[in-house]
Order: C-alpha cells, then sequence, then structure tokens
C-alpha cells in the first residue's frame, strides 16, 4: 500500500459565516469520514491546521528569512491534512473524493509519500 497526503486546500475565512451549530455539524462530518477510514485501516494520520497562517521561511540573499504566513487576503491556504493509505493513485482519488472537505470553492491535492528508508 502506498502513503497518500491529502493537502486540503481552503480560501481563509470559508467558514467564518457558518452557525455554532453548523460548525458542529461540519466538524462531526470530519471525524465520521475519519472513522469510517480507521476503521478500514486506511487512515495514517491526519490534523486540521491553526487558522494563524504559520511562518514561511525562504532563502533571501543566500540567508533564511521568516516572515508571516498568508493573510486573509490569500486565495488559497493549507487547512489541514490527511495521511491515507491507498493502493494506487486512482484509489486516493476516489478516496479523497468522499472526503467531507470536497465542498464549495474547497479542493484537495493529493501527493504521493515516498519512502525515505
Amino acid at each position: 500500500m502506498n502513503q497518500y497526503m491529502l493537502l486540503l486546500h481552503e480560501t481563509p475565512a470559508s467558514y467564518a459565516s457558518l452557525s455554532p451549530a453548523e460548525t458542529k455539524e461540519l466538524i462531526e462530518r470530519y471525524r465520521a469520514w475519519s472513522r469510517h477510514m480507521a476503521e478500514r485501516g486506511l487512515l495514517v494520520g491526519g490534523e486540521k491546521l491553526t487558522d494563524d497562517g504559520g511562518r514561511h521561511l525562504r532563502l533571501a540573499a543566500g540567508k533564511p528569512l521568516a516572515s508571516d504566513g498568508p493573510y486573509a487576503e490569500a486565495h488559497d491556504v493549507v487547512g489541514g491534512y490527511f495521511t491515507i493509505k491507498a493502493a494506487d493513485d486512482a484509489e486516493a482519488q476516489q478516496l479523497a473524493t468522499t472526503c467531507p472537505h470536497l465542498s464549495g470553492t474547497n479542493w484537495i491535492e493529493i501527493r504521493r509519500v515516498e519512502v525515505m528508508s
């Protein structure tokens, strides 16, 4: 089995208009999906990332330069990830289509993990 990262892309503040009840229902959909994948032995892990945008680290004139992560006007950020197991790219894509993140303007980047052993 291969491992794949599902990078969960979203527009900042895309959930800002949800009511507390809608937010709770959405979180439960993610939890149910995670439980289902775990029961099938296909979930390696996953987490939601904080909304603060994190830090970016780049080289500037050969030296590390840290800056704040994406700003609120950014068009796309990674809001979380799952790592799953799948036999091949086609199965990973099929499994990703069942993820509750795939809705509205949200999208999922599917990347095969290359084992470095």
